[in-house]
């Protein structure tokens, strides 16, 4: 409110007509309720970022392992193989 006063003063102070400095600080108002974020905006956004790369790093742990295993079951195959082959050739 006080933002609003200072402003209307500063136009009437310019000369600017009483209706066109109404209209400039409606649009002032109604772009700051619309198009700004409040502090409540900002913490719902921080919970959900939160919460995201909570589930992201959850999925890449999972992700790990499984990569894990899989190149556990392939090096054991592969070590299989060369014995297998080792056997076959003596």
């Amino acid at each position: 409110m006080k933002m609003e006063l200072a402003l209307y003063t500063a136009l009437i102070s310019i000369n600017v007509p009483e209706p066109k400095a109404h209209a400039v600080i409606e649009a002032l108002e109604s772009d700051m309720q619309t198009l700004l974020a409040t502090k409540s905006d900002l913490m719902t956004l921080e919970h959900r970022l939160t919460a995201e790369i909570a589930q992201v790093r959850s999925e890449i742990a999972h992700l790990d392992v499984k990569l894990t295993v899989r190149m556990g079951v392939m090096l054991s195959a592969a070590v299989g193989i060369l014995i297998a082959a080792m056997k076959f050739i003596h």
